[in-house]
């Protein structure tokens, strides 16, 4: 996919970005139990709470370690995902595993969920009341989880969490929090596909994740 060439192809100079050369620690020992997954997974593949639940293939729970110091967080499961049952594979989900694998990560040392666990249809934007159903369980990940920083992956899924207006490009760049976990925000991987211009921005972002992931 190339997202390791994150250089612009531009002849204007830009000042280097530091990215932490520490090594990150991929998991911490398990909070949760088995049981508590089952629970937690159960719930989401029964709930009806909203009417997604009656134009979904199946929930897309989440994916990776579930002692995972990395989580990442997308919006709401596209065609391919309520498919197979996986958030973020197809040419979105090879972009992000390309992301990953430029800061030293691994899918499998991560973990990998959406603001919704049901597809909009045709893929539309969630909507808040979807967003306020459906949150609990992504609340109850992180709990069992306990990363040490979440990544929002895109706008949606930044002013879903952090219930803002706030444009993208004012959120980026900082060291907010939800519920208590550091968060940064960057571009949604299906967003560089269109617009490939723009991962010298993504790196940046990256590169600001691990250094916090490292000092924390």
């Amino acid at each position: 996919m190339g997202i390791p060439l994150w250089e612009p192809r531009g002849a204007v100079a830009m000042t280097p970005v530091v990215c932490s050369s520490a090594p990150i620690a991929m998991t911490e020992p398990t909070h949760a139990s088995p049981a508590e997954w089952t629970t937690l997974e159960q719930a989401v593949r029964a709930c009806t709470k909203c009417a997604l639940h009656t134009t979904r293939t199946q929930t897309v729970f989440g994916v990776g370690s579930r002692s995972a110091r990395w989580m990442f967080i997308g919006e709401a499961p596209g065609a391919d995902e309520d498919r197979q049952g996986e958030p973020f594979v197809g040419r979105a989900g090879q972009l992000l595993n390309a992301m990953l694998f430029a800061i030293g990560l691994k899918r499998e040392e991560v973990f990998i969920a959406n603001v919704l666990k049901c597809r909009p249809p045709g893929n539309r934007d969630p909507q808040p009341e979807e967003v306020a159903q459906c949150e609990p369980y992504l609340i109850r990940q992180i709990e069992l989880i306990q990363p040490r920083l979440i990544v929002a992956l895109g706008r949606h899924a930044a002013h879903s969490l952090l219930k803002t207006e706030m444009p993208l490009s004012k959120l980026r760049g900082q060291r907010l929090s939800y519920h208590g976990t550091p968060l940064i925000v960057t571009y949604h991987p299906a967003y560089l596909l269109r617009t490939p211009t723009d991962k010298r921005k993504v790196w940046e972002d990256l590169c600001l994740a691990k250094n916090i992931a490292v000092s924390s």
